[in-house]
């Protein structure tokens, strides 16, 4: 039986929870473009069934903030997903933080061990730093779903060198998350 993997591009096309923005990017463009060539990988493997948050760019989820991330949560909790992963590009105003980190709702269980593995790889398929994973149960996403569930963030947007890879190189970060995910269930 398939492994049911829920990818959420996080963000709306315009608000209401439209995402940051940097270095003249948009992270729910940023986000949408590696969750789709991530689903790609995820549907050439027999062992994964993927469903995506957003199907096409425009697509905008609820009519707020709070109906969006219920809009995401539903969807996976729905169709039963077995992982959770919602895809983010971070932002701050020290230009020059870096990298990419994890947040799962409690530190302990698989989710805390999917959200490393994804870390891992994906540091080392974009030879970006690894910021590790930390909880954060206040996180709508994290809280709502029924099954583990990460919230990763690809990299900084208010980076140069971040934003630039992530906009230019969008398949770096699809295939280390998709490393990582093969690295969790032993198939790396």
């Amino acid at each position: 039986m398939a492994i049911k993997i829920f990818v959420d591009q996080g963000h709306n096309p315009v608000n209401p929870n439209a995402g940051a923005e940097g270095q003249g990017y948009r992270e729910q463009d940023l986000v949408y473009e590696i969750g789709v060539r991530l689903a790609n990988l995820l549907r050439a493997n027999p062992n994964f069934e993927v469903r995506l948050s957003r199907n096409y760019p425009s697509e905008q989820l609820g009519t707020s903030v709070g109906t969006s991330l219920a809009a995401r949560v539903d969807a996976a909790n729905n169709w039963g997903a077995d992982y959770f992963i919602s895809l983010h590009a971070n932002a701050s105003t020290i230009t020059s933080a870096s990298g990419c980190e994890g947040y799962v709702y409690a530190a302990n269980g698989q989710a805390f061990y999917f959200s490393e593995n994804i870390c891992k790889y994906l540091a080392l398929q974009t030879g970006l730093q690894n910021r590790g994973v930390f909880e954060r149960p206040s996180l709508y996403v994290l809280r709502k779903t029924k099954m583990p569930a990460t919230l990763i963030e690809l990299g900084f947007i208010t980076n140069p060198h971040d934003a630039s890879l992530m906009a230019n190189q969008p398949d770096l970060f699809a295939r280390g998350v998709y490393n990582g995910i093969l690295a969790y269930f032993g198939m790396l």
